[in-house]
C-alpha cells in the first residue's frame, strides 16, 4: 500500500489502535522538550512518579522564556530545572542558548522519530521529517516515562507546493496565506502535509517558518519529507549520520487535498488580534506604526535577520520606531555577528536582545498603549505582547524592515532597492558550550533537586462526583485562547511553580472579577464555563487547565476544544462537554446553575450527559472521551489515575 510521510511516520511508531481518522491511536514517542514555562510542572511530576531516568532517546529541558531576572523566582527555577535535568537524564538548554524549537532543530532532530513537546509550537521540527506534536506538560510527563502517546487520529491533509516565491515574499507569507484561506480552525483534528516540486526552492529553515505555525492553525502536526535539503541542513550542523530519507510513496493518497503556487504568493499581514485576521500588506499600507519586532519562533533563520539587515544596511529606520531584534539562538547570533548584519541592524537604530522568545510571550518589548506593533512572531492574541490593549500584526522580516525604514506599514516590493539575496551559511558555527548533556546514570542517582521558596507542590484533585450542581461563571465566544485563559508575560509567568499564586490571574483579561468569585464558591462544589467554537486554542502550557482546575473548575461546555487544551483539562479532571445542539449555547447564561445527575454513569455508558438548567430546559451534551479517559476523569485526572496504578499494580513497574 502506498503511504504518505506522515503514514509512515505513524505506522513505525504505532503502539496501539488503528490508522484510521478520529479513533485514539498510541503512539511510541523517541524524543521530547519542554521549556521553562512549562517544564518547571513536568518536573515535579516526573518527581511524583519516582522516576529514575528518562526512558525517551532524546529529552531535553530549555529555557528560553522566563529569561528576565528582575528577582529570585526566574533563576531559582532555572537551577531547579537544571537539578531535574541532571538527575533524570535529560539535556539542559542554558539561558540565553536560544528558543527550544530552533536549537533542537539544530542539535537533535532527526528525520523517522516522533517529538513530542510542552510547547505548542513543537511541530516546527516537522520540517525535519519528524512527527512533533505539542502536548501537555503531563503527557510529556508521561511520555520521557516511557508510555505512549494518545491521540486522535488525524486526518492527512496534503499540500502540493508548485511554483517558487518571488522576491520581497518570503515562507512567512506561505503560511499567512493558509491562514487567510483557513482561519485557526482549518487544521483541526489534521496533520498537514508539504509535497510537490515547489520544496526544493525552500529551505529546512523555510520549512521551519511554515510548520511553525500550523499550531495556528490548529493542526496536530506538520510534515516535510526528509530529502536533499534535509541532508544538506544536517551535514551543514555536522549531523550527517542523522539523516535518513523519507518520502512519499508513488502513488500516495491524502484525506484531503490542496495546491499554493508559490510564484503567486505576495506579501501578508495578519492585522490584531487573531493569526487568522490575514490581508496582503499593500491593504493596510500607510498605517503608522510604533515597533517593528524581527525574531521568534516563526522566523529564528539566519536569513530572516540577515534578509532585514541587508535592507537597512547603510540606511536609518524612522524616528520614534523601535525596531527590535530578538535572535533565536547563539549559534545563529555568532553568525550574524561574524557576517556583519549584527553592525548592519545596530547602526540602523536597531535594539538587540538576547537569544530567547522574548517578547513573543511578552517578556519585554511591549509596545506603548493604542501603539501598532509588527512582529514576525506566531501569534497576536490580545495582551499576549504584554500590553493588555495591543494593537499587534504578524508579517515577513522583510514587511516588518520596510516598514521600521518608513514609519507605517510598507509593501516592502515598493522600497527603492533590489531584492538582497542572502545565502544559508555553508559552514555555520557550531555552538553546544550551552547545551548540556545527560548525565551518567550513577552520577544522575546523586543529584538532589533544588527547589526555590517560589516552587510549590501540585495540590490533590478530587474524583468526580456523581452529581454535579454549579454555577456558570463565565460565558464566552468564539476563538478563546490560551493566553486569555491564563496570560503569559513577565507579571505571571515567574509563578509558574507555584499554583496558587498563577492561578490569580487566571481569565482577568475577559473579567478580572473571575478569581475572587470563584474562591468564594471553591468549596461549594465549584463552578462551570461556556465557550464558544475552538475554545483553548494557542500555547499548551497546562496552567490554562491547572489553574482553574484549582480554583474549582469542575465542567467546560463549549461548542469544540482545540485539541491540546482539550487534553489538558481532562487530565486534571476537568470535564469537557460540547453542545449535542449548537443552538443550546444560547440557553445558557452567566449566573445559570447547571445540575448534573448520575454523572458518572452517564459517562461510563454513553457519550450522553443530560444537563437541567435551573428555570429552565434540560439540553444534552456530548463527551468524546475515550475507556482510558474516562477512567482517569473518575479518579480527578491524570495524576491520581497514576499513583492508583502504581499501588494497584505493586508487582508491576508503570515504568
Amino acid at each position: 500500500m502506498a503511504m504518505n510521510v506522515s503514514e509512515k511516520l505513524i505506522s513505525s511508531h504505532l503502539i496501539s489502535g488503528e490508522m484510521k481518522a478520529g479513533e485514539e491511536i498510541g503512539l511510541r514517542i523517541d524524543q521530547t522538550l519542554t521549556q521553562d514555562a512549562t517544564g518547571t510542572m513536568v518536573m515535579l511530576e516526573l518527581e511524583a512518579m519516582n522516576l529514575e531516568r528518562a526512558k525517551t532517546e532524546a529529552s531535553a529541558q530549555y529555557v528560553d522564556h522566563n529569561i528576565i531576572q528582575e528577582d529570585n523566582k526566574n533563576p531559582d527555577d532555572h537551577l531547579f530545572l537544571q537539578s531535574a535535568a541532571r538527575r533524570f537524564g535529560l539535556y539542559y538548554s542554558r539561558p540565553g542558548n536560544g528558543v527550544s524549537h530552533p536549537v533542537h532543530m539544530q542539535r537533535l532532530a532527526e528525520p523517522g522519530k516522533t517529538l513530542l513537546g510542552s510547547d505548542s509550537h513543537t511541530c516546527a521540527n516537522g520540517c525535519m521529517g519528524m512527527l512533533a506534536m505539542g502536548a501537555g506538560g503531563i503527557d510529556v510527563a508521561m511520555a520521557i516515562a516511557g508510555e505512549p502517546f494518545f491521540v486522535k487520529m488525524p486526518q492527512i491533509w496534503g499540500i502540493r507546493l508548485t511554483g517558487e516565491l518571488p522576491d520581497w515574499v518570503s515562507a512567512k507569507d506561505v503560511i499567512l496565506e493558509l491562514l487567510r484561506r483557513h482561519d485557526v480552525k482549518g487544521g483541526v483534528g489534521r496533520i498537514i502535509e508539504y509535497y510537490g516540486p515547489g520544496l526544493k526552492h525552500l529551505s529546512a529553515m523555510d520549512r521551519h517558518v511554515i510548520a511553525n505555525m500550523g499550531a495556528e492553525l490548529g493542526a496536530t502536526a506538520t510534515v516535510f519529507p526528509s530529502d536533499k535539503e534535509v541532508h544538506r541542513y544536517l551535514k551543514s550542523q555536522q549531523r550527517e549520520d542523522a539523516w535518513v530519507e523519507i518520502l512519499a510513496d508513488e502513488g500516495a493518497a491524502y484525506d484531503i487535498n490542496e495546491e499554493i503556487n508559490l510564484s503567486e504568493i505576495e506579501p501578508m499581514i495578519a492585522k490584531p488580534s487573531s493569526p487568522e485576521n490575514v490581508v496582503p500588506v499593500k491593504d493596510l499600507e500607510g498605517e503608522p506604526i510604533y515597533q517593528s519586532y524581527v525574531g521568534s519562533s516563526a522566523n529564528p533563520g539566519y536569513r530572516d535577520f540577515a534578509i532585514a539587515a541587508e535592507i537597512v544596511k547603510g540606511k536609518q529606520i524612522s524616528k520614534g520606531i523601535s525596531f527590535d531584534i530578538n535572535p533565536s539562538s547563539r549559534q545563529m547570533l555568532t553568525d550574524l555577528v561574524k557576517e556583519s548584519h549584527i553592525a548592519s541592524l545596530l547602526s540602523s537604530g536597531a535594539r538587540l536582545h538576547q537569544a530567547g522568545c522574548n517578547g513573543c510571550i511578552g517578556m519585554g518589548q511591549a509596545p506603548a498603549t493604542g501603539r501598532n506593533s509588527l512582529r514576525t512572531t506566531p501569534r497576536n492574541f490580545p495582551g499576549r505582547s504584554g500590553t493588555r490593549e495591543d494593537s499587534v500584526f504578524l508579517c515577513s522580516p522583510e514587511t516588518a524592515a520596510a516598514s521600521a525604514l518608513t514609519g507605517k506599514i510598507t509593501d516592502p516590493r515598493i522600497l527603492e532597492m533590489k531584492y538582497p539575496k542572502v545565502r544559508e551559511i555553508t559552514h555555520p558555527t557550531i555552538d553546544v558550550d550551552l547545551l548540556e548533556k545527560p548525565l551518567p546514570l550513577e552520577e544522575a542517582k546523586q543529584v538532589t533537586l533544588e527547589k526555590g521558596p517560589n516552587i510549590a507542590s501540585i495540590p490533590e484533585m478530587s474524583p468526580l462526583p456523581d452529581m454535579l450542581k454549579v454555577p456558570v461563571l463565565l460565558k464566552m465566544g468564539d476563538n478563546i485562547s490560551t493566553d486569555e485563559i491564563l496570560a503569559g508575560g513577565s507579571r505571571v509567568l515567574p509563578y509558574r511553580s507555584n499554583l496558587p499564586e498563577i492561578s490569580k490571574f487566571s481569565f482577568e483579561i475577559i473579567d478580572d472579577t473571575y478569581y475572587d468569585r470563584s474562591m468564594k464558591i471553591r468549596e461549594e462544589g465549584g463552578h462551570a464555563l461556556i465557550g464558544g467554537y475552538n475554545y483553548g486554542q494557542g500555547s499548551s502550557r497546562e496552567h490554562a487547565a491547572l489553574a482553574p482546575r484549582y480554583l474549582g473548575l469542575r465542567v467546560v461546555i463549549a461548542k469544540d476544544f482545540a485539541r491540546i487544551h482539550w487534553q489538558n483539562l481532562v487530565n486534571f479532571g476537568v470535564l469537557p462537554l460540547t453542545f449535542r445542539d449548537d443552538k443550546d449555547y444560547d440557553q445558557l447564561e452567566k449566573g445559570d446553575v447547571i445540575q448534573l445527575d448520575d454523572l458518572r454513569k452517564s459517562i461510563q455508558t454513553g457519550t450522553i450527559v443530560k444537563a437541567n438548567i435551573q428555570g429552565k430546559q434540560t439540553i444534552q451534551l456530548e463527551h468524546a472521551l475515550s475507556d482510558r479517559q474516562i477512567d482517569m476523569m473518575l479518579k480527578g485526572g491524570l495524576i491520581n489515575w497514576i499513583k492508583g496504578r502504581q499501588v494497584n499494580d505493586k508487582e508491576e513497574q508503570l515504568w
